[in-house]
């Protein structure tokens, strides 16, 4: 006997065919070069799935899954960073890491700046940063971050103000350091 799906079933399948992709997008730019990008998107459905009752309609589906998404990565660096400290301590009781896959130059080149410039973004406080990412990377506008993070557009413009001069000086300081070693 076939079992019989539910209408919220049905809702929670038309809103993740509708979003996924937005938020695949919203975790790549927001995590930077990392292979874990469907795990998280995953996480992501998986904590809307969980929270549907608390969802009020107060804002957007879109806003909604965003702030979760912001969350759920915001979350994962956190525990990254622990992770990081932790390996770092403790890393020359491991062996060698072997060596890697020969790729192009220009591939590995543009994969050293988007590492160095997600680990300057890093380095920002989470509402720089995600103001940052939003406008500038990801190409929305001032209006949509703001509709997006749930706060005023004069807000946006300050944070992306005061993230821009954040990065660029955390930017400057890591050239400053591979120039003098």
């Amino acid at each position: 006997m076939p079992v019989r799906r539910n209408a919220l079933d049905e809702v929670l399948d038309r809103i993740y065919e509708r979003y996924v992709a937005d938020v695949d997008r919203w975790v790549r730019r927001l995590v930077g070069p990392r292979d874990d990008v469907e795990d998280i998107v995953h996480d992501v459905f998986l904590v809307a799935v969980r929270r549907r009752g608390s969802f009020r309609g107060d804002a957007s589906v879109k806003t909604w899954l965003f702030r979760i998404a912001h969350h759920v990565v915001r979350g994962r660096r956190r525990r990254d960073r622990v992770r990081r400290w932790l390996f770092a301590r403790h890393a020359e009781d491991l062996p060698a890491e072997r060596g890697a896959i020969v790729t192009p130059l220009e591939e590995i080149e543009q994969r050293e700046q988007s590492c160095r410039l997600y680990a300057a973004l890093d380095r920002l406080p989470d509402d720089y940063r995600t103001a940052l990412i939003l406008y500038e990377i990801e190409g929305m506008s001032g209006e949509q971050v703001a509709e997006l993070v749930g706060v005023q557009l004069g807000t946006i413009w300050v944070r992306l103000h005061r993230g821009r001069a954040r990065l660029m000086r955390e930017l400057s300081r890591e050239l400053s350091t591979e120039e003098n070693p």
